[in-house]
């Protein structure tokens, strides 16, 4: 692991994927990088922003930016948000407690993922010594009293809401974990699910596994409804493409909609996730705020993003990339340069503040 992205010219995100192949090359490689089945969405996914064509306002006073916006109650410095990836200690042997140095250094929400590799009681230590605000992504597990165990263990820990994944009742067809048999439990240290209920056999071969015994199949609106009203902080839904689930989430009593194809690796051929978020934004209409992940890699993408409704965005790969090259240093490198690069795209479009990023800054919404 390298100490300096700065001395050592990385300059864009992207920089950073090859050292990452390289430091954690085969089956974690695969895990971090693979999409579900010919990946047509995981390319897409980055492709689709490039697509979006900006129309920059001249002449206006752009001598400051100001990035910062508020959700939940939360004040933040800018709108990226680190998105939940599991295992950190797999990419750096500073695991998640890297991520929240970076993400303190960086002033980014973190957001831990249920499947990480640091205990949660750890993860609230850590982040409370940082004061680094966090919010906890779940799966609704097969057994209920162990979810609301789980809810209210992560609550006691510091989470300020949780962020339920509603995309995954089951695994995609992830090729390349396959081939590695990763994603078998056995031998795949989940601390924070370790005492879990399995009700399904584990010894399906990899090429017949469907069902994960650590996520429920089963899951309906009444769960939602139920973790709504047993959680003590707000919960987000993380997973939403449909504009129709996107208005029933809110009626439902959601704080929060993430709009995400969970990194191109469930189904493959559904939209990118630019593709689907106008489609949201309109059917929220502003009740609850939006944000979005999936191939986010400059900042025009976040400023994009922003343009079609979103009040903020998510960022998986590229902080893996950073952790696993340069551990802490490497998350702060990554977040910092997509912060400078949204502020540099504000300018340009003569937007200076996010408020002022609008859909007229998009090429082809009509305009005055």
């Amino acid at each position: 692991m390298a100490t300096d992205p700065v001395a050592d010219l990385v300059v864009a995100v992207h920089q950073l994927e090859h050292p990452a192949a390289q430091a954690l090359a085969g089956p974690v490689w695969d895990y971090v990088s693979g999409g579900a089945a010919d990946e047509t969405t995981l390319h897409d996914n980055v492709a689709a922003w490039s697509r979006v064509q900006l129309a920059p306002r001249t002449l206006v006073d752009v001598s400051h930016i100001d990035t910062r916006t508020e959700w939940l109650g939360l004040p933040r410095q800018h709108p990226i948000v680190i998105a939940p990836t599991a295992r950190h200690t797999s990419y750096c042997g500073d695991g998640e407690a890297a991520t929240l140095a970076g993400a303190r250094a960086s002033g980014a929400l973190y957001v831990q993922s249920s499947l990480g590799g640091t205990p949660l009681a750890d993860v609230g230590r850590i982040a409370a010594s940082l004061d680094q605000p966090w919010w906890f992504q779940l799966y609704i597990q097969r057994d209920r009293s162990f979810t609301a165990d789980l809810v209210h263990r992560a609550v006691a820990a510091g989470a300020q809401a949780l962020v339920l994944t509603v995309d995954t009742p089951t695994l995609g067809a992830r090729d390349r974990d396959k081939r590695s048999n990763l994603g078998s439990p056995d031998g795949v240290p989940y601390p924070i699910l370790a005492d879990a209920p399995l009700s399904t056999a584990t010894d399906v071969p990899a090429h017949r596994r469907i069902y994960n015994p650590l996520l429920a199949p089963d899951i309906t609106w009444a769960d939602l409804e139920w973790l709504i009203a047993e959680s003590p902080v707000p919960v987000l839904v993380k997973g939403v493409l449909r504009a129709d689930d996107a208005d029933r989430y809110v009626r439902t009593g959601v704080a929060g909609i993430l709009v995400s194809n969970h990194g191109a690796r469930n189904l493959d051929t559904v939209p990118a996730t630019v593709a689907a978020l106008p489609g949201v934004c309109a059917a929220v209409a502003g009740r609850v705020p939006v944000l979005v992940d999936g191939g986010i890699r400059r900042g025009t993408d976040i400023a994009k993003a922003i343009c079609l409704g979103a009040a903020g965005v998510l960022v998986g790969r590229p902080v893996i990339w950073g952790l696993a090259t340069y551990g802490a240093a490497g998350v702060s490198h990554v977040l910092d340069i997509l912060r400078t690069e949204l502020e540099m795209a504000m300018a340009l479009l003569g937007a200076p503040t996010l408020a002022d990023l609008t859909p007229d800054l998009l090429w082809d919404t009509p305009r005055p």
